[in-house]
């Protein structure tokens, strides 16, 4: 098979640095183009990486000698992961989709509008008929699909197969997120050491909305929220990389401890698509008491799934748990990465 010629746009942060690193000898797609600021526009991807290059592996060989290109839709691929900050990606992303490239972002400028699918493969594949509506509405030749928050993706995949079983009517999440999720330089060492700092902006607000989304349901042109009440707070602690969250659920229906982990268990709604980056089991429940931990468990699945642990009775909703990923794997670039291998099985690219 001939493989799909791709780009990455804010190829040189932190999160573009992990789609460089995730691409390196895919299957199915071959990078062909790295774009990013004007300062970095014209060096060798290398040159332009060297004494911040962040991720936890050389950097691959293929990119090295790769010159970076200013983020214009003119660079020579289908489709383009974009990595891109907040503050210029929306225009960015939308030039491209215009000019008829497939467009799978990690940013969050898009996620919440009625024609884009916010996408957890595992979860809502369906809302990929958005793209349809997306391209007819807007007159373009090319498309957006999202991934959602970091968090957000990780407590998805946890709530899915129980919202499936017994319907949640109401979660309640706390996050202790790393410090990769701030990007670089990111948080200052005299603000997080020997702190954990209570307020990420904009954070609790992604997780309240994009949950309802992700779990709601296909209606013509857009989507149905989910019918339930999702209340967030967010931490910045000091670990390196993985988001822990404890959850708490309140269901609709009867369940005991030994049904909600066989729910867990039993989810896996890809395992025949065979995608290269799918996880071989999205949620994995770890038994120790004292389980998940980010050092130990953030790279299980190579990053690419959810680690739940701690399932108990909650006195006041249903039932609480501990869930734990790789925030800048499943929760940024590996997450775009498998929805474009989803996108070419179900024949969009």
């Amino acid at each position: 098979m001939s493989k799909l010629k791709v780009g990455v746009l804010g190829a040189t942060g932190m999160v573009g640095q992990r789609f460089v690193q995730l691409l390196e000898n895919h299957p199915w797609f071959e990078v062909t183009a790295l774009a990013a600021s004007e300062k970095s526009a014209g060096k060798s991807y290398g040159e332009a990486v060297a004494g911040r290059w962040k991720v936890s592996s050389r950097v691959p060989d293929y990119a090295r000698k790769i010159k970076i290109s200013d983020c214009a839709p003119d660079i020579d691929c289908s489709i383009v992961f974009s990595a891109l900050d907040a503050g210029i990606a929306g225009r960015i992303e939308q030039s491209f989709a215009a000019e008829g490239y497939a467009v799978s972002s990690n940013s969050r400028n898009h996620r919440m509008e009625p024609d884009v699918p916010l996408i957890v493969p595992e979860v809502n594949s369906s809302h990929l008929e958005l793209i349809d509506s997306q391209k007819k509405g807007r007159g373009w030749k090319g498309f957006i699909v999202t991934n959602p928050n970091c968090s957000t993706i990780h407590m998805c995949l946890a709530l899915k197969p129980l919202h499936d079983t017994f319907r949640i009517e109401k979660a309640m999440v706390t996050t202790m997120q790393a410090l990769s999720g701030a990007g670089y330089p990111g948080v200052a060492s005299m603000d997080i050491i020997d702190n954990v700092i209570p307020f990420i902006s904009g954070e609790e607000e992604k997780i309240e909305t994009e949950t309802l989304k992700i779990l709601g349901s296909l209606s013509g042109s857009s989507v149905e929220n989910a019918g339930l009440a999702v209340s967030a707070s967010c931490n910045r602690v000091a670990v390196s990389d993985g988001h822990m969250e404890s959850v708490s659920v309140k269901l609709s229906m009867k369940a005991d401890e030994q049904g909600i982990v066989d729910a867990f268990r039993g989810f896996n709604p890809l395992r025949q698509l065979g995608l290269p980056s799918s996880p071989s089991q999205p949620v994995i429940v770890s038994e120790e008491p004292d389980r998940p931990q980010p050092r130990l468990d953030r790279n299980l699945e190579s990053g690419m799934c959810s680690v739940v642990g701690r399932v108990r009775k909650c006195g006041v909703l249903d039932f609480k748990f501990t869930v734990l990923g790789h925030n800048t794997i499943r929760g940024a670039a590996g997450a775009a990465i498998m929805n474009a291998e989803l996108m070419k099985v179900k024949g969009y690219i």
